[in-house]
C-alpha cells in the first residue's frame, strides 16, 4: 500500500534557498534509491515559495516521486478577501493537494468546524485533494463524544464520494511538541480515535473506506511505529520535515516499509 510522507513547512523556512537546500537533499536521497519505492512525497511550503518550490518539484528525481500542496484554502472562489488564496490561484500554481482544518488554524486562529467545512467543500470544488486534519485537545472526559462532534461538522454536506477523495489526518493537539506539557502518542492510542471518525463517516456519511494517516509530532524517532502499520497510510509531519537530516531518516524509513 502506498504512503503518503506529506511535509507541512507552516511558515518555515525563512528563505528561498533555505527550501531549495532541502529539496535537493531529497532529489538527492531519491536518486540513490536503487528503484523508485511506493511512497508519494507531498511538499506544502509557505504561499510565498509555492511558485519557485512548484519549479523546483517539477525537476530531477522530484518530477517521479513529489507533488505540491498548500497550507490553507479561501472558503471563496474570489472576491474581498484580503489576504486569501483561493483554490483557482492555487490549481493555477500547479497545487494538487491542501491542508485543510490543521489544529493551528483550529486552536490558534479560531477556525470552527463551520470554517473548516466551508474551505474542505472549496477544495472539491476546485479539484483539490483535501488533508483533512481532526483530534482532541486533550484526552479528558469527553474528548470522544467532541471527536465525533467534530468529523460531523467537518464532513457536513459532503457526500461518501467526496469525503472518500480525502486524506484524513488524525492530529492529537495533546501530542504536539509545541503544546504545553504534551507527551507521546502510540498507534494504540491513535487508532483508537481513528475508530472512532471510521464510526462517524460510517454511521452518518455511509462510507466505509478511506485513508487515514497520523500527524502528531512525527519524527525519526517514532516514524516506523505508525508508517509499519497497515492501518496508518502515511504521515503527516511538521517541523521535522524542515530539518534536512531529520526529514531524510524519516524517508529512509518509508523506503524500507
Amino acid at each position: 500500500m502506498k504512503k503518503y510522507i506529506i511535509a507541512n513547512w507552516k511558515m518555515q523556512p525563512q528563505s528561498l534557498a533555505e527550501a531549495q537546500s532541502i529539496l535537493e537533499s531529497v532529489d538527492e536521497f531519491l536518486q540513490g534509491l536503487q528503484e523508485r519505492k511506493e511512497f508519494s512525497l507531498i511538499f506544502c511550503p509557505p504561499f510565498v515559495f509555492t511558485e519557485e518550490v512548484a519549479k523546483m518539484i517539477a525537476t530531477g528525481h522530484l518530477e517521479h516521486q513529489a507533488e505540491l500542496g498548500a497550507q490553507d484554502i479561501a472558503v471563496q472562489d474570489s472576491g474581498a478577501l484580503t489576504g486569501e488564496v483561493s483554490g483557482p490561484m492555487l490549481m493555477k500554481l500547479g497545487v494538487r493537494y491542501v491542508i485543510i482544518g490543521h489544529s493551528e488554524r483550529r486552536w490558534k486562529l479560531g477556525e470552527s468546524d463551520t470554517i473548516v467545512n466551508e474551505k474542505l467543500k472549496a477544495a472539491l470544488r476546485n479539484n483539490l485533494v483535501p488533508i483533512v486534519c481532526l483530534g482532541e485537545r486533550e484526552r479528558t472526559e469527553g474528548w470522544q463524544d467532541f471527536l465525533r462532534q467534530q468529523t460531523h461538522g467537518t464532513f457536513a454536506g459532503i457526500s461518501p464520494d467526496d469525503i472518500a477523495k480525502c486524506l484524513v489526518a488524525y492530529e492529537p493537539v495533546w501530542a504536539i511538541s509545541t503544546t504545553p506539557g504534551a507527551r507521546p502518542d502510540t498507534p494504540e492510542s491513535a487508532l483508537e480515535s481513528i475508530n472512532i471518525i471510521k464510526d462517524v463517516l460510517a454511521s452518518r456519511f455511509q462510507l466505509l473506506n478511506s485513508a487515514f494517516l497520523y500527524g502528531g509530532s512525527i519524527t525519526s524517532t517514532n516514524a516506523d511505529d505508525f508508517l509499519a502499520r497497515s492501518e496508518f497510510s502515511g504521515v503527516l509531519v511538521g517541523g521535522a520535515s524542515v530539518n534536512k537530516e531529520e526529514f531524510i531518516k524519516i524517508l529512509s524509513i518509508a523506503e524500507k516499509i
